[in-house]
Order: structure tokens, then sequence, then C-alpha cells
């Protein structure tokens, strides 16, 4: 039997009904740089600067499938009025060789009811350790508008010119905290077993695929472990990526980690920056991140390819192409993804520091990033995501 050829990293590759590049794709990290809901020439130059770097696919992170399901007021809502600067945006992409995806999804959770000035969604009441405000338990009526919406943005998303979404069923959003045994107290049929506790996850994945069929590529971005005790964890998320392949609605699946509400840096790895992060708050926040934020913002040590090991698990319990995320920044580590069978890559922080990072690295493979994981990219997500070390661009005038 001939053994199976391993892909070339920096080749052509297919995503679903998605022709790309190569396989190396800008993993969602929030731009912050829509404004009102909308497209800004700030973020189309963000993702054409990205998209000019070298990757076959940019992410825009994240655009909200209601109102309430924002983490911040000016976050990108799938509406009518959004579809004119989302257009030029994906026009803007496609110029550069690349291809764009849309990072779909309602944060649940981890909405930020104090600037969306709408009750924040989960699947128990809970108060909220970001906003200090209740969150709602979900209705069965919230639950089914929430699925609607994922279809229609996800046909908004082929309307407008992108060529793949990316549900995000991850970082306990919404999705994810139904998932979590933490975080669903619920005692109906959306709470308990995890059948019950992947009702709305399966549900949402059901919507998108019916809503484009196969028109445009679907992702979903899924937790292996939500990094706190009692949450989602491994042997769980092989059962969800098993159902998920089986029922035909995702061409690939990105595993991830951490709860964007419990435990952030579980995902990122690295340095905590607990003082940036006090400075940026307002009070009482910034007092109680000053006290307590140690606990808040666990450190973890950096290592390459971090989520390898979990990963490999989900890979070797389903057939699905995978995109190995965390800890992507070298040749040497994509080559590795590829070896153990991944079909793609996604960088994140290595590319807000570099974004012509693989160019670099396909005109020479032993370029070494320079990103030092220090994470205070992490608090530039209320000015506008970026390196602090890294010069920027100047602004349009």
């Amino acid at each position: 039997m001939r053994e199976k050829a391993i892909p070339d990293v920096l080749g052509p590759a297919q995503l679903g009904p998605v022709r790309l590049r190569n396989r190396v794709l800008k993993a969602a990290t929030y731009e912050k740089r829509a404004r009102r809901g909308l497209v800004t020439d700030e973020l189309i130059d963000f993702h054409v600067r990205h998209a000019s770097g070298g990757i076959a696919m940019t992410t825009v992170a994240y655009c909200a499938v209601a109102p309430e399901g924002r983490t911040d007021g000016h976050q990108i809502v799938w509406r009518q009025e959004a579809v004119l600067g989302l257009r030029r945006l994906t026009e803007a992409v496609h110029a550069t060789g690349a291809a764009i995806s849309a990072q779909v999804g309602h944060a649940g959770p981890v909405a930020d009811s104090t600037k969306t000035k709408l009750p924040a969604l989960g699947p128990s009441r809970s108060l909220s350790l970001q906003s200090l405000r209740p969150v709602k338990a979900a209705t069965r009526a919230d639950l089914d508008r929430v699925v609607q919406a994922h279809g229609e943005a996800a046909k908004m998303a082929v309307a407008t010119g992108f060529d793949a979404v990316e549900v995000h069923l991850g970082h306990n959003y919404l999705a994810s905290s139904f998932l979590s045994p933490k975080l669903n107290k619920r005692t109906d049929d959306y709470g308990g077993d995890l059948g019950n506790r992947a009702r709305l996850a399966l549900r949402i994945m059901r919507a998108v695929r019916e809503a484009v069929g196969d028109r445009i590529a679907i992702l979903a971005k899924l937790n292996m472990d939500d990094g706190v005790p009692g949450g989602f964890w491994l042997d769980e998320a092989i059962t969800v990526a098993q159902w998920l392949e089986a029922e035909g609605t995702v061409d690939a699946l990105e595993m991830t980690a951490g709860s964007s509400l419990l435990n952030p840096m579980y995902l990122f790895r690295g340095a905590a920056p607990v003082r940036e992060f006090a400075e940026v708050m307002r009070e009482p926040v910034r007092t109680g991140v000053r006290l307590v934020g140690s606990r808040f913002l666990r450190e973890y040590p950096y290592q390459a390819g971090y989520l390898l090991d979990d990963a490999r698990q989900i890979r070797a319990a389903v057939g699905l192409p995978m995109v190995l995320l965390g800890g992507i920044t070298d040749r040497q580590m994509m080559d590795t993804a590829m070896h153990e069978g991944f079909q793609f890559v996604a960088m994140g922080r290595a590319l807000l520091r570099e974004p012509d990072l693989v160019h670099r690295i396909a005109q020479d493979p032993e370029t070494r990033s320079l990103c030092n994981h220090n994470n205070r990219c992490m608090v530039t997500i209320f000015t506008g995501s970026r390196c602090v070390l890294a010069p920027q661009p100047p602004s349009r005038p």
C-alpha cells in the first residue's frame, strides 16, 4: 500500500468548495476596527495588510449574529446596513489573491451588556465577571432566534463575497457555554447529558449548512478544553467532533481551548499582562484586576505547537480536514502539523507581529518569528489589535 503523501503547507489546497493558494490561515484576532457595527477603512487595511503577506485566507473577527451577542458595542452585526462595507472588504482582500472568512457567532455570557445595552444570554442565570451585570438564562425562543440568525448571517456572508464562515463554538461564547457542564445548569433538553448540551451547537451548524449549501466553506471553531475544573473537556470534544462529521455540516474543524469568561490565558500561553489590563479598565474592574487579576489571568508556559497533543486525539477520531492552531510560528511547526495529518495551520499573534511572515518563510524556510509571546497584544483589543513592539502603518488621510 502506498503511503499517503504529506502535503506542502505552502502549496495549493482545497477547503470545501474553495481553492486556496496555500494551507496557512490568519486566525481570528478581534480587530477593534469596526464602528457602530459597520466596516471601516481601517478594518479593510488591517485585512489587506495580512492578506498581502502571503496567507491563504484571513478571518474577520468577529461578526455577531445578533445585537446582544457582541463583546463590544462597535462590533459588526449582520444586517443590511453592513452589506456595502462587507463587500468592499471582501473585494479588497480578493485583489491580493487571498481568500476571506467571516467568524460568525453569538458571544452569549461573554457579551458586554454595558456596551450593547442589552442583556447577555447564557444557558443559566449568572453574574458576568467582566461586566458585573447579570446574564439572562436564554429561553427557547431566544435559542430559536439565535439559530435562525446564524443561518441568515451565513446567507449574508455568501452575498457579500466571503469564501468561508468560521462558526464560533468555543471560548464559552454562547454555544460553548451550553457545552460546558460548569456553566450549563439547565434541566430541560438543552442541559444535562452531552447530547442535550450539544443540541444548540448542532442546531447552529445545521442552520448554517442549510443556508449556504456548498457555495462557501464552513469551519467550526470548537473547544477541546475550557481550562477550568468541571468544564467541557477533551473526551466530550471528541464526541461532538464526531457528531459534526456525521451530520456533514462542516468542511473543517479548528480546535481551540480556554474560556474568555473564566480562563483566557489557557488559549494564549506565555506572559500574562495583568498590569497592562488593569491600566485600560474602568473602576471598579480596574481595582479588581490589580488585586486578583493573576487568579483570572493565569500564566501558562509557551511552547511551539502547544495544542498539538490534544488536537491529535481529535485528529485520530475523525476524518474531517483539521486546522492546527496554537504556537505555529515557523516552517518546522507547519511541517510537523502536515506530518501529523492536519490539512491547515492557523497563525494569530505571530502575524500581528509580522503580517508578511508567510512570504518570508516561503523565501527562507529558516525564518524565525519575532513574536516573543508577551501577550500585550491582548490588551490592544480595546484600542485596535496590534503588536505593541511592531511599527504600525500610517492611518489613511
